[in-house]
């Protein structure tokens, strides 16, 4: 009897996306007793955890195949390829390639190349890997890949190679798949969203491919995108944002920080004002419109003054969702090279201050809703999402997947009740 890979997801969306992919990838090669791990490579301790857990899935797999990939293999593959545990050492190209998990499959007698990474900086091209979406409610569209950008606190880019986008026909023929399946949601998802097209005939806007998608699949109910990057925002997503109601009224925010000379040491391109200016067109188009976003704190040289701003920036853009991060030096990138170290236990308050201020924001947000009435996509038999991704909790059984109109009568924690 054969055992299907056994899968563990570290990290962002992208790569659980990318984890149903390979899992589609390697049973149709007919890969057997396989244990694969994709890692994330984001920060050092991401990196720590991944080792840590290769060594737990070893003493619980003894006989399995270990096969390592995902943005820390990529990034450091020898640091893998070191590790006893390890059998196969796996890029980020080359685990979306059919011939890598046949060659694996049909390897029984350990021929096949242990490491497997090759120059990521080299490809040119994604491929939209057409996977049926995650559970019954919402699916993930892989529509762009890697980054241009180098911000000096980002190792990413060297773990997902320069940006690449999905053509247009290619995004839309798999969301009408997707519908005809029965999704009621779509989420365009990407390293660097906002970058898609950029390398496509005739360079089209990400709000291109949003208007071609909502035009030429009707069907759909509901369209998200995942992080952007508002100062890339091109005038069709502001149209969209504006006239399309099956584009979700949330969108989370690539901000990391609140203040100008940080801004500008972490090599973003947007500053303080572009950032509230953006908020601030985008709740005048669409008023329900909510905004998560990711912020850093204690980025090497960050005063009080400069962690004030960003402190600030949580009420100015209206954020409600925020993804707090306490800087961690990332070996590799410039900002490791910083000297003016924020002391640990101040970023460690700082960080704390900052979830302290999303969550009166989220609480805010979930007394304004009591009494409004939402349409609710169903996670679970009791739990949804509203189209400004609140979730919400029911007293009786909803259908997975479905669209549910509903009430909201009060709030239980940071969940809305109906």
């Amino acid at each position: 009897m054969t055992n299907p890979p056994k899968f563990t997801t570290l990290g962002c969306r992208l790569n659980a996306y990318e984890s149903e992919a390979m899992r589609e990838l390697s049973e149709a090669a007919g890969l057997d007793d396989a244990v694969i791990v994709n890692t994330c490579a984001v920060t050092a301790e991401a990196v720590r955890k991944a080792r840590q857990e290769i060594r737990r899935l070893r003493r619980e797999n003894p006989d399995a195949r270990l096969i390592v990939t995902g943005c820390a293999a990529q990034i450091e593959p020898e640091t893998f390829a070191a590790m006893d545990e390890v059998d196969h050492v796996i890029g980020n190209t080359e685990k979306m390639r059919p011939d890598t998990w046949t060659a694996l499959a049909a390897d029984f007698i350990g021929q096949t190349e242990r490491v497997m990474v090759n120059d990521i900086m080299s490809v040119t091209e994604t491929a939209g890997h057409l996977i049926d979406g995650f559970g019954r409610h919402r699916a993930y569209v892989q529509v762009q890949n890697g980054c241009d950008h180098r911000c000096t606190f980002c190792i990413i880019p060297y773990g997902r190679g320069n940006s690449r986008s999905v053509p247009a026909g290619v995004v839309v023929d798999q969301i009408k798949r997707l519908v005809d399946k029965g999704f009621n949601e779509v989420v365009l998802t990407g390293v660097d969203l906002t970058s898609w097209g950029a390398d496509l005939p005739a360079a089209p806007r990400l709000g291109d491919l949003v208007m071609r998608i909502l035009k030429l699949v009707p069907d759909l109910p509901r369209l998200r995108i995942s992080s952007i990057d508002s100062i890339e925002v091109d005038e069709n997503l502001l149209a969209a944002i504006a006239t399309e109601p099956r584009l979700m009224p949330h969108l989370h925010l690539s901000l990391q920080h609140g203040d100008d000379l940080i801004l500008k040491r972490m090599k973003r391109r947007h500053l303080r004002d572009d950032a509230i200016r953006f908020a601030e067109e985008a709740r005048r188009l669409r008023p329900e419109m909510t905004f998560g976003a990711d912020i850093i704190a204690g980025f090497p040289t960050e005063t009080e003054e400069h962690f004030a701003n960003s402190l600030k920036l949580v009420e100015d853009c209206g954020l409600t969702w925020l993804h707090v991060f306490p800087y961690s030096a990332r070996p590799g990138t410039p900002a490791a090279r910083i000297p003016n170290k924020v002391n640990g236990a101040v970023i460690k308050e700082r960080a704390a201050r900052l979830r302290a201020a999303g969550e009166a924001q989220v609480q805010r947000h979930l007394e304004a809703q009591i009494g409004r009435n939402h349409r609710v996509l169903m996670e679970k038999p009791r739990l949804g999402r509203t189209e400004q991704f609140t979730e919400v909790s029911f007293a009786q059984d909803h259908a997975e997947g479905q669209i549910v109109a509903a009430t909201i009568v009060g709030r239980d924690g940071n969940r809305l009740t109906a």
